[in-house]
C-alpha cells in the first residue's frame, strides 16, 4: 500500500472540500477538480470528464494536451465504463481491445462513472498515465470519492 498516494488522495480531498462548496455550476466544479488532479498528481498526464451529450460521450472540462471531442459508440475504455456501469482501469492502453487513442503518449488508463443524484450516468471521468501501470486500487476508491465530491 502507497501511504504517499493516500495521504496526497486526503490532501486533495481536503482541499476539494473547501474549494468546491463556492459554487454548485457542474462545469466549475469538474474544472476545479481536473485542475487540482492535474497539478497534484505527478503521473497523470491529461484528467478530464466527458459528458454524455445527445447519446453521445463529448469531451468537457479537462486538463492536459488536446482530447478527442467526441468518443466512437461503444468504443474504449470510456465507453466500457459507461456501458458496465463501474470503475475501468486499464494497465496497458495499447493492450485494451478498441482502445481510442487521442494521444499516443497515453500508456494507462482509469476512467470513473459520473451518476447524477437519480444515480443516473451522466459521463466520466477519465484519467490517462504516460506511465504503464501507473493506476490500482487506491486510485479507484479515492477517485471515485473525488467524482462523488464534484456532483455535490
Amino acid at each position: 500500500m502507497n501511504t504517499n498516494k493516500i495521504r496526497r488522495y486526503q490532501r486533495i480531498i481536503q482541499q476539494l472540500e473547501e474549494l468546491l462548496v463556492k459554487t454548485d455550476f457542474l462545469y466549475a466544479r469538474m474544472a476545479t477538480v481536473n485542475a487540482l488532479l492535474y497539478h497534484k498528481m505527478d503521473r497523470f498526464f491529461w484528467v478530464g470528464f466527458y459528458l454524455l451529450v445527445n447519446n453521445e460521450l463529448t469531451v468537457g472540462p479537462y486538463q492536459g494536451p488536446l482530447a478527442c471531442q467526441v468518443l466512437k459508440k461503444n468504443s474504449g475504455v470510456c465507453w466500457t465504463a459507461i456501458n458496465e456501469k463501474r470503475t475501468i482501469i486499464v494497465p496497458d492502453v495499447h493492450q485494451f481491445p478498441g482502445h481510442i487513442a487521442c494521444d499516443s503518449r497515453s500508456k494507462s488508463e482509469i476512467v470513473i462513472p459520473v451518476r447524477n443524484a437519480r444515480n443516473e450516468i451522466i459521463g466520466c471521468l477519465d484519467v490517462d498515465s504516460g506511465e504503464v501501470a501507473a493506476f490500482d486500487e487506491t486510485d479507484a476508491l479515492y477517485l471515485e470519492k473525488i467524482v462523488a465530491l464534484t456532483l455535490g
